[in-house]
């Protein structure tokens, strides 16, 4: 499964408390399991009168040419896979690490995404069901080295015609990327007031450039983004792929 549903909610992928869609609240929208950590939770409210029905799947996250790709797992598992919350009530799903789970190679980091599905009706087994909305929570389990960090470095290249930024992440922690902007010649351009993406370690991310900065390539680029929640400022330089 490459990438994510087109009906997939941004808030859901955001920094944050909690996120809301129709009459869901979902808190945390990122869990990180520390260093021996096998349990947490993902608390799910209905804010509605209606009784709220779906499901909830757990995929191995990685990253593969530059985008996102999930992979069903069992290494991750939650608890109730199905659920169904009565109005103004909560639930909570309980994810555990499954015992004897391969670890990633020097205690890495693992990294996965939680999709939870609301569904129309309490039968997810029901041909040409339909989903409503779709939530996604990454969830990480944190890498052993209590120092990890992530170490980006970005360059500009250009495919198929079209130029394109890409996030190459050396460190050994993900990096989610947040609110960003550019800088080419005398332009400077906001490509995302909030969440860009994240780029997960020693993997690479990317993303179209908007024609405005692309009309200025090739010419140096710089960049001034929040990674992990902090300020930072980088250069990008001219690849050829």
């Amino acid at each position: 499964m490459r990438g994510f549903l087109s009906i997939a909610l941004a808030a859901a992928l955001c920094s944050g408390t909690a996120a809301h869609g129709a009459n869901l609240q979902i808190s945390p929208v990122s869990i990180s399991f520390q260093p021996g950590q096998n349990a947490a939770g993902i608390q799910l409210q209905n804010n509605g009168d209606t009784p709220l029905y779906g499901q909830v799947r757990v995929y191995a996250w990685d990253q593969r040419d530059g985008i996102d790709a999930l992979t069903p797992t069992t290494q991750l598992v939650a608890s109730p896979p199905i659920i169904e919350i009565a109005g103004k009530s909560a639930q909570t799903i309980r994810l555990v690490r499954r015992a004897g789970a391969p670890a990633t190679p020097g205690g890495g980091e693992q990294t996965y995404r939680i999709l939870i599905d609301e569904l129309p009706r309490g039968d997810p087994q029901q041909a040409n069901v339909a989903i409503r909305l779709q939530y996604s929570v990454p969830a990480f389990v944190l890498p052993s080295d209590t120092q990890a960090a992530p170490q980006l470095e970005w360059s500009t290249f250009q495919r198929a015609g079209a130029w394109h930024l890409r996030a190459r992440n050396t460190g050994a922690l993900h990096a989610q990327i947040g609110a960003t902007s550019v800088t080419v010649g005398s332009r400077d351009v906001v490509l995302s007031k909030g969440l860009l993406g994240y780029a997960l370690p020693g993997r690479t991310r990317e993303w179209a450039l908007p024609a405005d900065v692309a009309a200025a390539l090739p010419a140096p680029l710089a960049i001034d983004t929040n990674v992990n929640a902090k300020p930072q400022s980088a250069k990008a330089a001219v690849v050829r792929d």
